[in-house]
């Protein structure tokens, strides 16, 4: 039985931000991660799967918290105001972590392998958030489209708080970009699906005598 190490997810994310920036993400090897962070590297791979894991080591909790809070909520409640409420209670996971975030999204920003993982992670998180509104009875497309819809804003959100020089909560950044997506949807109104054009009519065959 492998021995326990504590704090060891913790220490490894740790170690692998602080040589990301020492060294560059694609200098840096699982080798040298493990021996920053005072472990193995079989312990390493007891809790990442590859190194670009470490910088999404939260989604697992944030993936359980939406589809928690959106299954909990009070019946009734829009799918869209559901999300919300789902992301909105995201704020306290990064509360004391903007510093780390601010990193981890220059990372992002240099190396496309971990844009797109990053991208992978949030249609998980929508997936996930329509997979629940369904269960709630929300049919398609709405569930979906709310799902990925409170995604989108979450995105943007995270991406104005970490530029934000007052440094205003993340729950700020997500109830105004929701705002903002209730504006723009109510200013397009509901659209009246247009009736399928009929093919043209066929001209009488004339009768013969």
């Amino acid at each position: 039985m492998g021995r326990w190490e504590p704090n060891a997810r913790d220490r490894l994310a740790q170690a692998a931000l602080t040589l990301f920036q020492e060294h560059g993400y694609d200098r840096t090897t699982v080798e040298e991660i493990a021996a920053r962070a005072g472990l193995t590297e079989r312990t390493f791979f007891r809790y990442f799967t590859d190194k670009k894991e470490v910088l999404f080591g939260g989604s697992d909790a944030l993936h359980e918290r939406i589809v928690t809070c959106i299954a909990d909520a009070p019946q009734g409640t829009a799918p869209l105001d559901a999300v919300a409420a789902a992301l909105e209670s995201l704020a306290p996971f990064f509360k004391d972590r903007r510093d780390h975030a601010r990193a981890r999204q220059a990372l992002l920003a240099a190396h496309a392998e971990l844009r797109e993982r990053e991208l992978i992670k949030l249609a998980s998180l929508a997936s996930a958030a329509a997979e629940t509104l369904r269960g709630r009875g929300v049919t398609e497309p709405t569930a979906s489209l709310a799902a990925e819809a409170g995604i989108a804003v979450f995105k943007v959100a995270f991406e104005r708080w970490l530029e934000d020089p007052k440094a205003q909560d993340l729950s700020r950044h997500i109830q105004f970009g929701l705002d903002e997506l209730r504006a723009v949807t109510a200013s397009t109104g509901p659209r009246t699906p247009a009736e399928p054009s009929r093919p043209p009519a066929r001209p009488a065959r004339a009768r013969k005598p």
